[in-house]
């Protein structure tokens, strides 16, 4: 792996974690559990070796689905990494911000989002995109709504690529250079579809909990040895 050569934004799609723990024996729970800490870990090893953007999967508008309790328990561990966090930020160096309606979610939760996202704009280090009741589609409907608006308001450049771009939860980040899917499963999975035009897309039967540096290695040694044409020769 060229380090001098890394991307600038990576993507991961957090998958895995009801698997990991069935092989066990255990509750999703745990998996969902696992599968924080790994995060926790291959964030600050993003950090570490420079790169700029990252944006993980945390939870979907079609997560919702999934039965009371694991959902309860993944808005447990997302309080508490947040409260961990604000207490880290500083001596981290990382900034935090969230894709996605987060109206839905508890009083508390949304608390700790917003105060996360206003300590974030002292810092200008590694940036963390969490995608949280996040859905491309979704995404995709309400930025052309906000486009529409403004074209009604007489803006006749409302509905160029640009304007349309600055209307999405990531407006005035790059997009993702390589999206990364641990589980085995081969699919975007309603995840950052407009940014996604041209990511380099890499999957592996790693379950989340089990991903490690070296995986991640793995997968930007990868990447490095794409040709990107962007639809050129």
């Amino acid at each position: 792996m060229d380090f001098d050569n890394l991307p600038r934004h990576i993507a991961i799609i957090m998958d895995g974690n009801g698997r990991w723990a069935k092989k066990r024996g255990l509750p999703r729970t745990a998996g969902h559990a696992e599968g924080a800490e790994t995060f926790r870990s291959i964030a600050t090893y993003c950090k570490e070796i420079g790169i700029e953007y990252l944006t993980v999967y945390a939870f979907s508008t079609e997560n919702w689905k999934r039965p009371a309790e694991e959902v309860s328990s993944i808005m447990n561990l997302l309080e508490k990494y947040l409260c961990e966090s604000i207490e880290r930020m500083e001596r981290d160096n990382v900034k935090m911000k969230f894709f996605g309606d987060i109206t839905p979610l508890s009083p508390k939760l949304r608390q700790l989002i917003e105060r996360t996202c206003e300590i974030s704009t002292h810092y200008d280090g590694c940036q963390v995109n969490i995608c949280l009741n996040y859905g491309g589609r979704d995404e995709i409907l309400r930025a052309a709504k906000l486009c529409a608006e403004s074209y009604a308001a007489g803006n006749a450049d409302a509905f160029s690529e640009d304007v349309f771009s600055s209307n999405l939860w990531s407006a005035g980040i790059p997009d993702p250079e390589i999206i990364i899917r641990p589980g085995g499963e081969k699919r975007l999975s309603n995840f950052l579809l407009w940014q996604s035009a041209y990511s380099e897309l890499y999957f592996t039967d790693t379950l989340w909990p089990d991903f490690s540096k070296e995986d991640i290695n793995c997968a930007i040694a990868w990447f490095q040895g794409r040709e990107r044409r962007f639809g050129g020769i």
